[in-house]
């Protein structure tokens, strides 16, 4: 079957994160075990009920309480929602020398690519063991990848995870990491101020200390990514019930993504240490922070033998990458880890969404020519 026809099917399968994805992993299930590997289910049930699955396909080897491998290939494959107007986002449309569909380019591309190179390959001459993972939930958390890590149930030693990367080697990747923050005040007629506590006042003076952070952030560079340092964000913010009401509640949502060396919690402890000096300044100040995802970087040696073949491959330098990826759930699993894949991250998530493909067929003979180089 060539990719194209692969990524079709695979497009033509509703994974949105908020469904279960039993239907496309019984479809990679069937491929897989038609190609000769071995294939494990590791199900769980998400925050909603609904059931997900990740898989794991082996060749060269058995399942059992040490399996290792070589090499893995992992996607996710869920993906983000779409329009209900975008009518052929399940039906994979060609045109000028693009594909397009939801999921087309993050990442069914890649998992098209990795199972056609598989395929292209002889199973049973391998001199060490591959494997094939797809993981469910990376869009809304990396939660699949997450469980994987935890259950450990085989070791890598390199790991290629799927990703849209315009077929460009990505040896690091910043980490990302949420917090949920609630300021408290006192509500009351807002004719009368001394009588309660804008709690929109208040969190706009910690605002003001966050921004204060972002710059202290700015020293402590790692000169491979860009921005060279830790970056925060406030994307959202409510507060207050009505225009003549003092506000009694402000809560805002704070997003930062470390650089690699530096551990996820340092911005919580500055956060910290700003909300001591608003409580020195006002006693009665109040603050809960929420912290709802913490999750480090990754950074892979320049000189992995892994870094330095994909280099080879590609024809391309390695490079870092400023968002979240499965990389740092796989070097949990003993893997040094490079991101790769057909299309381009800033096409991934909107309508229209596409893979070029000469870039799928690329692909293909990259991700074989890196299974016969460290597996045959």
């Amino acid at each position: 079957m060539t990719v194209e026809k692969t990524l079709a099917e695979l497009v033509k399968i509703d994974s949105v994160s908020s469904r279960s994805n039993a239907e496309i992993a019984e479809y990679l299930t069937k491929r897989c075990e038609v190609l000769g590997l071995q294939v494990k289910h590791f199900t769980y049930t998400d925050e909603q009920g609904i059931e997900k699955i990740n898989l794991i396909a082996v060749a060269g080897t058995e399942f059992s309480g040490g399996t290792n491998v070589e090499l893995a290939l992992v996607g996710h494959t869920d993906t983000v929602p779409y329009d209900p107007e975008w009518k052929q986002a399940l039906n994979l449309t060609e045109d000028e020398g693009k594909l397009y569909g939801r999921g087309a380019c993050d990442t069914k591309a890649f998992i098209a690519a990795a199972l056609t190179a598989v395929g292209d390959l002889d199973q049973k001459n391998l001199r060490r063991p591959k494997a094939l993972i797809f993981t469910a939930d990376e869009e809304v958390g990396l939660m699949g990848a997450k469980k994987l890590a935890d259950l450990s149930p085989l070791r890598a030693h390199y790991s290629i995870v799927g990703e849209p990367t315009s077929l460009r080697p990505i040896r690091a990747g910043k980490g990302y990491c949420l917090a949920e923050i609630l300021v408290r005040g006192r509500e009351g007629h807002s004719a009368y101020p001394a009588f309660g506590a804008s709690a929109i006042l208040r969190a706009g003076r910690l605002l003001s200390q966050i921004e204060k952070i972002g710059l202290e952030l700015r020293v402590d560079k790692h000169e491979a990514f860009d921005p060279a340092f830790t970056t925060l964000n406030i994307g959202l913010i409510h507060g207050g019930t009505a225009k003549n009401i003092i506000a009694g509640q402000c809560h805002f949502t704070l997003e930062w993504r470390p650089v690699p060396d530096q551990k996820p919690t340092r911005v919580l402890e500055l956060l910290d240490r700003a909300i001591a000096e608003e409580i020195k300044a006002d006693s009665d100040f109040e603050c809960k922070v929420d912290l709802v995802r913490s999750d480090g970087g990754f950074e892979t040696s320049v000189d992995s033998r892994l870094v330095t073949l994909m280099e080879e491959i590609s024809g391309r330098s390695a490079a870092t990458v400023s968002f979240g990826t499965e990389a740092p759930q796989m070097i949990r699993l003993g893997a040094e880890s490079v991101v790769f894949g057909p299309g381009d991250i800033r096409v991934a998530h909107r309508t229209g969404e596409f893979v070029p493909i000469s870039e799928l067929n690329a692909c293909v003979e990259m991700l074989s020519k890196a299974v016969k180089n460290l597996c045959q």
